[in-house]
C-alpha cells in the first residue's frame, strides 16, 4: 500500500494548521508590536514584555488563576476519588441517584452553576473573594473526577481487596496496596481534567469573585472589552511557549523510554514513572505556591485599603503607585466596561467598592436610589481650589448642589472621519445614514450615544423620552443597520487608525489619540449638537473605607496628578491648574480637547431618564440589535 500522503491530504491538513495556528501566531508577532494600536506596526519592541514583569494586576491575576486551580485539583481530586470508590458499595438506585446530582455541574450550563454559586454565597453571606471562587471551583471541578475515576473503578476486582481484609491488612493498607495502583492512570486524568478546567473557567469566576480579585480569564475578558492592551499579548504568548515546551519535552521524554523498554524490567520502569509524575507534580506545585507568594495573588492583605471601580484605561497606571507611595493605602482596583455593568454591579453589593467613576448620567441614577454617600468637602479642598467652577455648574444637571460628585474627566461625542476616504464635508450626523460608506460605519455599542446620534439627527432632546420620538430614533436605527460595519466602543480608535472604516462614532478624548497615530483623522461635533459629558468620583454609601476613599478623590484633584492622567489618556480634565500646565500649545487650544463656548452650545449632558424611561429604551435597544 502507498504510504505517501495524496497532494489533496497535504492541502487540507494545512489549511487546518493555518486555521488553527494563524491567530496564535498573529498574537505572537502583535506582542512585538511598538505601537499600542494592533491596526499599526509600530516597529520591533520588547517592552511589552518588560512592562509584564512590573504589571502587578496581571502577575497577581496569574498568580490567583495558579494557585485556585492547584488547590481546587488537590481537593476536588481526593473528594472525586473517594466519592467514586463510595459508590461501588452503594446500592443500584441510590448510586443512579448519586451519580446523577454529581452531574448536574456538568449537564447545567456553567452560567446557571455560577448565578447559583453567586446567590447562594449572597444568602450565607460570605464576604465574595478567594474563598468562594475556589469553593466554587472545587464544586465544578468534582463531576470531572468523578467522570474519570468512577468507570475505572467499575472495572477494577473487589476480590483481591477481600483477600488482603481476610489476612489481616487494614483497610487503607489494603486499599493502597490492591485497588490505588489500577487506580491511580485514572486519578492522575481526572485531576489533569480538574486542573484543566480550573485554569480555563470564566463564568463561574465571574459571578463568584467579588471585587478586587482576579484571574486570568476574568483579566482578560475586561481588556478585551475594551481593547487588549499589548502585555496581554506578551503573557499570552508566554503562556504558549510554555505550553509547548512541556508538550515537546513531554514527548521527547517518552520517546526515550520507547527506546530502553527492553533494557528495563517492568516493575523497575513502572517504579521510575511514578517517581517522575510525583516530582514532576510536586515541582509545579512548588513554583505555584512561590509564585502566588512572591507576585501577592490570594496572599496579599493590607487593612489601610481603597476598592476602586473605574472605567477601563481611565487612569495613568503610575498614579495609583504614586498614591500608595505617598499615603500608604493600597489601592485594590477594578475596571468596568459600561455604566450598565457598573451599576448591576453596585446594586448587587453595594460595599464591594469604596469609590466609583460613573458618567453623568448614571450618577443621577445612583443618587435616585440613595446608592451614593454625599461628600466632606473639608477633606477634597483640591477638588474645591482646582476644579474649575463651570464643571462644577455643569454638574448640578445630574448632582444638584454638588454633593455626591467631583468631576474627573468630560468631553464631548462625535464624529471620526478619514479625509482621504470621506468625499466632501463632514458637518451633519446625517453621513452615517449616507449608502456610499456602506459598510464603513462604525457606531458605539451604547444605549445613550447610539438613540443620541438618531434623535440629535432629527433635532429632538438627546435625553427624550417620548415614545413617538423613540420610536422613530429606533426605526432610523434599524434602517442604518445594513451600512454599519460594527456596533463597537474602544474598537472605534484601532479600527480608524488601522483604515478599516471610513467614519466612526467616538469620544473626543480617543479622537486626541487617534489623531497622533493617523494624520488623516479628524473629529468633529455635528451641527446638530451632541452630548458633552462629565465622568465624576462617587462614593459608595456602604463603602467601608470613606476617609481612604475621600483621599483617593483628592489626591487625583492634585494639578501634577490630574496633568499625568490627562496626558496618558487623552481626556479633557476639568482641573484648571492642570489645563495651564500643558506644554503642547496645540492641545491647550485644541477645540476637540477644550471646545469653545459656541461648540458647547449645541451640546447637552445626559440626565437619568427613570425606571420608564430606562425601560423604553432597553426595548428600543433589543430592536435595533436583533435588526444588526
Amino acid at each position: 500500500m502507498n504510504s505517501k500522503r495524496h497532494p489533496v491530504e497535504k492541502i487540507y491538513m494545512a489549511i487546518i494548521f493555518l486555521f488553527m495556528y494563524a491567530p496564535i501566531v498573529t498574537l505572537i508577532v502583535l506582542s512585538f508590536n511598538g505601537s499600542k494600536s494592533r491596526a499599526k506596526w509600530g516597529g520591533f519592541t520588547m517592552e511589552w514584555y518588560a512592562n509584564l514583569i512590573h504589571d502587578s494586576e496581571v502577575l497577581n491575576a496569574m498568580a490567583n488563576t495558579l494557585i485556585i486551580a492547584l488547590i481546587a485539583t488537590i481537593v476536588s481530586t481526593l473528594i472525586g476519588t473517594a466519592a467514586s470508590v463510595a459508590l461501588t458499595g452503594m446500592k443500584r438506585r441510590t448510586r443512579s441517584l448519586v451519580i446523577g446530582v454529581t452531574n448536574i455541574p456538568m449537564i447545567n450550563a456553567d452560567i446557571v452553576t455560577g448565578i447559583s454559586l453567586m446567590l447562594l454565597f449572597k444568602v450565607l453571606h460570605f464576604e465574595t473573594g478567594f474563598l468562594t471562587v475556589l469553593i466554587a471551583h472545587i464544586t465544578f471541578d468534582i463531576p470531572y473526577v468523578m467522570l474519570s475515576v468512577l468507570p475505572r473503578m467499575k472495572t477494577i476486582s473487589p476480590s483481591v481487596y477481600e483477600a488482603a481484609l481476610d489476612l489481616g491488612a487494614e483497610p487503607f493498607f489494603a486499599f493502597r496496596k490492591t485497588i490505588l495502583p489500577d487506580l491511580t492512570p485514572a486519578i492522575i486524568s481526572g485531576a489533569l481534567m480538574a486542573f484543566t478546567m480550573s485554569i480555563d473557567d470564566f463564568i463561574i469566576t465571574y459571578f463568584t469573585k467579588g471585587s478586587g480579585f482576579d484571574t486570568l480569564s476574568t483579566k482578560i475578558y475586561s481588556e478585551v472589552k475594551r481593547g487588549i492592551r499589548p502585555e496581554i499579548y506578551a503573557l499570552s504568548a508566554i503562556i504558549f511557549i510554555v505550553v509547548l515546551i512541556l508538550l515537546l519535552t513531554s514527548d521527547r521524554i517518552k520517546a526515550k523510554a520507547g527506546k530502553s523498554v527492553r533494557r528495563e524490567r517492568s516493575v523497575q520502569r513502572e517504579k521510575i514513572r511514578r517517581i517522575g509524575v510525583i516530582a514532576l507534580a510536586s515541582g509545579a506545585s512548588i513554583a505555584i505556591i512561590l509564585m502566588a507568594l512572591a507576585f501577592g495573588g490570594v496572599f496579599s492583605k493590607n487593612s489601610t485599603q481603597v476598592f476602586v471601580y473605574n472605567a477601563g484605561e481611565y487612569i495613568d497606571p503610575e498614579v495609583i503607585e504614586m498614591f500608595t507611595e505617598e499615603t500608604g493605602i493600597e489601592v485594590v482596583y477594578d475596571e468596568f466596561e459600561s455604566n450598565e455593568i457598573m451599576y448591576a454591579k453596585v446594586a448587587a453589593d453595594g460595599s464591594a467598592y469604596d469609590v466609583l467613576c460613573p458618567s453623568d448620567y448614571m450618577i443621577a441614577k445612583l443618587i435616585d436610589n440613595d446608592m451614593l454617600m454625599k461628600l466632606d468637602p473639608a477633606k477634597i479642598p483640591n477638588a474645591l481650589q482646582y476644579i474649575g467652577k463651570q464643571y462644577y455648574e455643569s454638574a448640578t444637571s445630574f448632582d444638584p448642589g454638588n454633593e455626591y460628585a467631583v468631576p474627573y474627566c468630560w468631553g464631548t461625542v462625535g464624529i471620526l472621519y478619514n479625509k482621504t476616504m470621506v468625499d466632501g464635508p463632514v458637518d451633519s450626523w446625517d453621513i452615517l445614514w449616507d449608502p456610499k460608506y456602506q459598510g464603513e460605519i462604525l457606531m458605539q455599542d451604547s444605549i445613550r450615544d447610539a438613540f443620541m446620534v438618531a434623535l440629535a439627527r432629527r433635532g429632538y432632546s438627546i435625553n427624550s423620552v417620548d415614545p413617538e420620538e423613540i420610536r422613530q430614533a429606533t426605526d432610523d436605527l434599524i434602517a442604518q443597520a445594513p451600512l454599519v460595519q460594527a456596533y463597537v466602543v474602544d474598537q472605534v480608535r484601532d479600527k480608524m487608525i488601522g483604515d478599516e472604516a471610513a467614519l466612526g462614532v467616538i469620544y473626543s478624548g480617543e479622537a486626541i489619540y487617534t489623531r497622533r497615530e493617523n494624520e488623516n483623522l479628524e473629529y468633529v461635533i455635528p451641527k446638530e449638537g451632541s452630548n458633552v459629558w462629565i465622568d465624576g468620583w462617587v462614593i459608595s454609601r456602604d463603602a467601608r473605607n470613606v476617609d481612604n476613599a475621600l483621599a483617593w478623590i483628592d489626591f487625583l484633584c492634585r494639578p501634577d496628578i490630574a496633568l499625568m492622567n490627562f496626558e496618558y489618556i487623552t481626556y479633557s480634565t476639568p482641573n484648571v491648574a492642570a489645563q495651564e500646565m500643558i506644554e503642547d500649545e496645540d492641545i491647550r487650544n485644541s477645540n476637540v480637547a477644550f471646545p469653545d463656548e459656541e461648540t458647547l452650545s449645541r451640546c447637552d449632558t445626559y440626565v437619568s431618564l427613570g425606571e420608564d424611561g430606562d425601560r423604553l429604551y432597553n426595548e428600543a435597544w433589543k430592536k435595533v440589535k436583533s435588526a444588526d
